[in-house]
């Protein structure tokens, strides 16, 4: 149900954004292009953030792992 709401929700914002563009005529596409464009640079900053977030995760993770495994092995004194 939620993902046919987000459909009806993402259809509409869709029809208004080309009926606004319609009734801008030829500076219509110029708008629209610069919505998707932005909106673009946005979700690529997003995706990027959150792949700079598990890369470090994975490796304070294999760090934390290493510094167990040379604890457990170290020689008793």
């Amino acid at each position: 149900m939620k993902t046919t709401l987000q459909f009806i929700l993402f259809m509409a914002i869709a029809f208004m954004v080309i009926v606004i563009a319609i009734l801008l005529g030829n500076l219509g596409a110029w708008y629209f292009a610069w919505l998707v464009g932005t909106a673009m640079i946005v979700l690529v900053a997003a995706a990027g953030g959150a792949l700079l977030d598990t890369q470090e995760e994975v490796a304070n993770r294999k760090a934390e792992a290493e510094a167990a495994n040379r604890q457990q092995h170290r020689p008793a004194r």
